[in-house]
């Protein structure tokens, strides 16, 4: 579909796989990396023929955190071009997919450290190799998990896992990962790849406007109180009918009346 300098995306049927491309880095995110990944995030966002993204690193690595040098060094005097890189940075990993049109779904296929943590939590779903490595290595050169990725602990782990990995510095597997619930869940690096395609392909034959529907409305529900959350999920109920023109309740109820499909077994695109 597109390739810029430190990114390369393919479309698959209704899937778009975004690669991270800088293996001779160990797919590092460098300044531009950053402001690579707000473009083609915002290239994909509307496009029609899409409802899922996968994220995932070239060669043997996922992303090997922040590139110190690229990031940190060079524009350590620089402060207009650091704080144009920091806000993409801190931008697409965290409100941008957070709150993405599509689902993302994180493809981790070898090392993922430090800030790569936040481009995981930021993805509605993610599986990774039993045996790539990850791990919070910011206490080893003197500094702390800091930007959005202490937000992305703080978010996803319970407090025991987050600060012994984020004092110790030390690496886990994929397996511990899913243990921890960092990830949903890890698979032989062998078959990593088919995995998650199936499982990319699966969700993307679903509806994409109730696709968005669901991840805003758990999102959303997140912040609210129980009240909030009841008035925000029927309002996006009225929405989901007005722009499906009541497909959900003429097709996926009506269909389901008709006997023509089981939703707790199958699905209606299926």
């Amino acid at each position: 579909m597109m390739n810029l300098e430190t990114v390369k995306v393919d479309q698959k049927d209704r899937v778009a796989v975004i690669t991270l491309n800088r293996p001779e880095k160990r797919n590092a995110m460098s300044p531009q990396l950053h402001l690579d990944m707000v473009e083609v995030l915002e290239t994909l966002r509307d496009k029609p023929d899409i409802n899922v993204v996968v994220i995932t690193g070239a060669g043997k690595a996922f992303c090997a955190g922040m590139d110190l040098n690229e990031f940190f060094m060079k524009n350590r005097d620089d402060n207009v071009m650091f704080e144009k890189a920091y806000r993409a940075a801190v931008e697409w990993r965290g409100r941008t997919l957070r709150y993405y049109p599509k689902v993302t779904l994180a493809m981790i296929n070898g090392d993922c450290f430090g800030g790569a943590f936040s481009i995981v939590e930021g993805c509605d779903l993610a599986v990774a190799a039993d045996d790539a490595r990850l791990g919070l290595s910011e206490i080893n050169f003197k500094i702390f998990p800091g930007g959005s990725v202490s937000k992305s602990l703080a978010n996803l782990l319970r407090p025991r896992d987050a600060l012994f990995y984020g004092l110790t510095g030390r690496p886990f597997d994929g397996k511990e990962a899913a243990r921890m619930g960092l990830i949903n869940y890890s698979v032989p690096g062998s078959e990593l790849e088919g995995h998650v395609m199936d499982l990319a392909a699966e969700i993307a034959t679903k509806d994409g406007m109730a696709l968005r529907a669901t991840k805003e409305g758990y999102r959303m529900s997140l912040e609210m109180s129980w009240e909030a959350s009841m008035d925000y999920t029927l309002a996006k109920q009225d929405q989901l009918t007005l722009r499906q023109q009541g497909a959900w309740q003429d097709q996926g109820i009506g269909d389901f009346l008709d006997k023509k499909y089981k939703p707790g077994l199958s699905s209606y695109d299926g």
